[in-house]
C-alpha cells in the first residue's frame, strides 16, 4: 500500500473530527475577531466597525493594567506554592509506610472534586461569622476577633491562592510521584552508600527523573491560572474593589455586565493571544530541556 494512499487515508479518518472542531472552534473564533473590531452591543444594533479602537482602549486602560497584574501575581504565586507542595507531597508518599495507599487515595480528593464544589467549602471556612478558619485562630489566641477574609483587599487574594493550591497541588503530586516510579533503585542505594545527604540525593539523583515530568505541570497549571475563573467568580465574584478580579473575570463583565460586545470580544482575543504566546513559550522551554537532556 503506497505512502500516498496512506496518506490519504488518515485525513479521510480524521475529516469528520476536523469538521466538528472548524464548526466548534473555528467559525466562532472567526466571528468573534469580527465582532472585536466593531462597538456591537450584547442586545441591539449590530454595530459600526470602529477598527483597532477596542483594542487600543482595552491595552491603555487601568483596569486592563491592573487586572494584568492581579492575573499575573495569582498564576506565579499559586503555581510556585503547588509545585512546591506537590512534589514534597510526592516524595512523602514515595516512602513505604502504613496506610500509604489510603493515603494517595485521599490526596486525590480535592483535584477531584468539582471546582464549585471546592469554592462554596472555601468560603464556609473563611465565613466572617462561623467559618472554620476564625474559629482555629481565634482559639489558639492567633486573632483577636473574626476577621472577613474575603471581604478585605488586603487578605481576599491571598485566600483565594490558598484555596486554589489545596485544588491542584494533587496534580502536581500524582505527576511527580509517577515520575519517582522510573527512578532507579539502584542509584539511589549507590548514593546512600556514597554518603550523599537527602538534599543531593534529591539535587542530582531525583530532580533529572522529575525534570521533564514536572515541566509539563508547569505548563498546564501556568495556563489555568492564567485564565482562571470559576473558582474566584464563585467565593468574591472579583472583589472586594475588584482586589480579585483576573483577565477572565475582566472579560465577563465587560462583553455581558457592561453588555458591551465588541469590547468584551476584543479583550477576549487578548487575553487569548497572551495565553497563546505564554504556551508557545513554555513549549519552547520543553523542547529545550528535552534536547539538553536527549
Amino acid at each position: 500500500m503506497s505512502g500516498t494512499w496512506l496518506t490519504t487515508r488518515a485525513w479521510l479518518l480524521m475529516l469528520p473530527l476536523l469538521v466538528v472542531m472548524i464548526s466548534v472552534i473555528g467559525w466562532p473564533l472567526i466571528d468573534t475577531v469580527g465582532l472585536s473590531f466593531t462597538d456591537a452591543k450584547l442586545v441591539g444594533t449590530e454595530g459600526n466597525f470602529v477598527g483597532i479602537e477596542n483594542y487600543a482602549k482595552m491595552i491603555s486602560g487601568s483596569n486592563f493594567q491592573r487586572t494584568l497584574v492581579t492575573t499575573a501575581w495569582f498564576a506565579i504565586v499559586s503555581v510556585a506554592a503547588e509545585m512546591v507542595i506537590g512534589v514534597l507531597a510526592a516524595l512523602l508518599l514515595n516512602q513505604q509506610f502504613r496506610g500509604r495507599t489510603a493515603l494517595r487515595a485521599l490526596m486525590i480528593l480535592p483535584w477531584a472534586l468539582p471546582t464549585v464544589v471546592n469554592a462554596t467549602l472555601w468560603r464556609l471556612i473563611y465565613n466572617p461569622e462561623y467559618g472554620a478558619l476564625n474559629a482555629a485562630l481565634t482559639q489558639l489566641g492567633l486573632l483577636e476577633a473574626y476577621r472577613s477574609w474575603l471581604g478585605e483587599p488586603g487578605t481576599a487574594l491571598a485566600a483565594l491562592i490558598v484555596a486554589d493550591c489545596w485544588k491542584n497541588f494533587p496534580l502536581v503530586a500524582l505527576i511527580a510521584l509517577a515520575a519517582l516510579q522510573a527512578v532507579p533503585r539502584d542509584i539511589t542505594a549507590a548514593s546512600l552508600v556514597d554518603g550523599a545527604g537527602a538534599f543531593a540525593r534529591f539535587r542530582f539523583v531525583i530532580l533529572p527523573y522529575l525534570a521533564g515530568p514536572l515541566m509539563v505541570a508547569l505548563v498546564l497549571r501556568t495556563i489555568e491560572a492564567f485564565k482562571v475563573f470559576d473558582i474566584i467568580w464563585v467565593m468574591t465574584r472579583g472583589g472586594p474593589a475588584n482586589s480579585t478580579r483576573t483577565l477572565s473575570i475582566l472579560v465577563y463583565q465587560e462583553a455581558f455586565s457592561f453588555q458591551r460586545a465588541g469590547s468584551g470580544a476584543s479583550l477576549a482575543l487578548i487575553v487569548t493571544l497572551l495565553v497563546t504566546l505564554l504556551a508557545a513559550g513554555y513549549a519552547a522551554l520543553v523542547r529545550k530541556t528535552a534536547g539538553s537532556a536527549a
